[in-house]
């Protein structure tokens, strides 16, 4: 079977430096918030260009906590998309706060910059722009309305872990960066993990304090917090990777080249780089109207196609109905219909890689008939 995602082949490529790192942790004997940590934190600090970073628990505890220290709660409007992860409007919800949706651009599957001006109101405090696919979204005009009505911008940075928009690493244009560090992330722990960058260092502080019960000094709390703590392995395992992502993104990169040449006449809509943007390729999103028939196909024949995603958060059970926004997203839900993530990662094999674009060849031919 060739995965769509193969965590485990990253760590084998890294085995021997990363149980290493481990061992390193479990004979030290400290495992929450040590040195691991805050190595991890200066070092991904310097490689986004942020001034500071704070290392949580998990992707949406990064978007949670940022949004707490940007004062965002009950009362609040935070627009963002429905194409993304739930875990984008979990966050938002988590505080209290509404999530008001608005649509994507069609070419790169991010939020639309001309939809927002008609999306804010009085209770807007946020957006969370979303940079899918290891695509940046559009930061320039988002950041542009944000600063003219005093919102804040926290990029959700996820799936896009060394991508660059117009010069700059994604996570350090707007407010706050959140960066998730699931296994299958382009940089990813061995378990859940995530971090929030920042230039404000007052916002640095408040996220600091809040990823641990308010804790200033141990034991007393001087803001109400909670617990959302990376730990020293994990923070371990990741200082390891990092070296290797730009790397890692390389080998995107060409593969991902090797699929568009290999793909040009397939009849399919291929992934479309941003021109102002470095695309990451966390995933290669191509886009068929035939989707559901050709994953079939390609996993007839052991290639694990993925959907991402299947389902439009508005159009899903726990939130069907209820979001602001959900009767004006035509090419979300036109995307959801049609996407489909091919196999990527930086230790798929070409031999594997071609034997994906021929199987999409004889599906593009007829020949699955």
């Amino acid at each position: 079977m060739i995965l769509c995602a193969n965590p485990r082949a990253q760590y084998l490529a890294h085995q021997r430096e990363i149980d290493d790192a481990m061992r390193r942790v479990v004979d030290r004997g400290q495992y929450i918030l040590g040195e691991e940590v805050r190595a991890f934190e200066q070092e991904f600090a310097a490689y986004t260009g942020a001034a500071d970073a704070v290392g949580v628990g998990s992707g949406t505890e990064a978007l949670h906590l940022a949004l707490v220290a940007c004062d965002i709660g009950r009362g609040s409007e935070v627009i963002t998309v429905a194409h993304t992860a739930v875990a984008t409007v979990a966050a938002i919800e988590l505080t209290g706060a509404t999530p008001v949706l608005v649509d994507i651009e069609p070419d790169h599957y991010t939020l639309d910059p001309a939809q927002l001006e008609s999306a804010i109101t009085p209770r807007t405090k946020a957006i969370i722009p979303v940079h899918l696919y290891g695509q940046p979204a559009d930061l320039g005009p988002i950041v542009a309305v944000a600063r003219s009505h005093g919102l804040r911008v926290i990029e959700d940075c996820a799936q896009a872990h060394g991508a660059t928009y117009a010069g700059a690493r994604v996570g350090t244009q707007g407010d706050v960066g959140c960066y998730s560090f699931y296994p299958t992330k382009n940089l990813g722990a061995l378990g859940d993990g995530g971090i929030v960058v920042t230039g404000d260092a007052e916002l640095a502080g408040t996220m600091r304090l809040l990823r641990e019960y308010g804790w200033a000094e141990r034991y007393v709390s001087h803001i109400a917090g909670w617990n959302s703590r990376l730990d020293e392995i994990q923070a371990a395992v990741l200082r390891v990777k990092l070296r290797y992502l730009d790397e890692d993104n390389r080998a995107r990169a060409r593969l991902a080249g090797i699929y568009g040449a290999g793909l040009a006449d397939a009849g399919l809509v291929l992934p479309e780089p941003r021109s102002l943007a470095t695309h990451v390729y966390h995933l290669y999103v191509v886009r068929s109207r035939f989707r559901d028939a050709l994953q079939s196909f390609l996993r007839s024949r052991g290639i694990g196609a993925m959907v991402h995603y299947p389902v439009p958060i508005h159009l899903q059970p726990a939130y069907k109905g209820r979001l602001p926004g959900r009767e004006r997203l035509p090419e979300t839900e036109r995307a959801a219909q049609e996407v489909l993530s091919l196999p990527i990662y930086p230790e798929l094999k070409d031999a594997d890689l071609r034997r994906v674009v021929e199987t999409l060849e004889a599906f593009g031919s007829g020949l699955h008939v």
